[in-house]
């Protein structure tokens, strides 16, 4: 039974490996990159500090933020991967010669489970419980869910490693939350708001657009460059 959902888990992805597209390679190398990202941790914290009175809620958020990298992702690449010893696609004897490499990118000897997943699905999962809006939790997937299938299609991860990441990444992410939540409510008054300017906890919509326009603005820039790599 294990080795045909071994087997299953290779041939799905393949299927989500690569293409013929030198677009889509330019994408999805653009969109997999950490640096790529860093407009949108920016607007994250822009919307932290705006929305929180106080030097010391700002800090508690930073650093329950700081855990959910580092138990959904630091721990994984230090200890995980390197037990488990399960190879990456790319280095795989089996589907090796198979996998479709953009740019002789081929990531680390060992992949699961998948960082990128853990560690998007960690933070989605955290500030969406934080900020308690709809649009926000939706963008947020959806980008964890975009990291995830560029890791596939540069055949760096297996779907197993990519569904594991995933659930360890939601188990952080609720469990900080948690932790977030019992160390603000010794500290300060909880406060409800009803009203369509703010979040339930708090936070106001239009910072929450914020965030949400810089995210579309990043994967426009994404396209721009692909498209760009193409002429160049």
């Amino acid at each position: 039974m294990w080795n045909e959902i071994i087997q299953y888990d290779k041939e799905l992805l393949l299927w989500f490996n690569g293409s013929d597209s030198l677009f889509f390679d330019g994408l999805v190398k653009t969109l997999t990159t950490a640096t790529t990202w860093i407009p949108l941790y920016l607007a994250l914290f822009y919307m932290v500090v705006k929305n929180n009175d106080g030097i010391q809620k700002v800090l508690l958020i930073l650093a329950c933020a700081g855990l959910c990298v580092f138990f959904a992702g630091s721990l994984n690449d230090m200890f995980v991967k390197t037990t488990v010893e399960r190879w990456r696609p790319t280095h795989d004897g089996e589907i090796a010669m198979l996998v479709d490499v953009v740019n002789g990118y081929r990531g680390g000897r060992f992949g699961f489970f998948s960082s990128h997943a853990a560690n998007t699905f960690s933070l989605a999962i955290f500030f969406s419980l934080l900020v308690r809006s709809r649009v926000l939790t939706s963008f947020l997937v959806c980008w964890s869910l975009i990291n995830c299938w560029t890791r596939m299609y540069l055949g760096v991860h297996f779907p197993i490693d990519i569904c594991c990441g995933l659930f360890w990444g939601a188990t952080v992410g609720t469990t900080i939350w948690f932790l977030y939540r019992k160390l603000y409510k010794r500290l300060y008054r909880q406060d409800n708001f009803i009203s369509s300017h703010y979040t339930l906890t708090g936070y106001e919509c239009a910072d929450v657009d914020v965030v949400v326009t810089v995210m579309l603005l990043t994967i426009l820039y994404a396209i721009l460059k692909a498209c760009l790599m193409l002429y160049l």
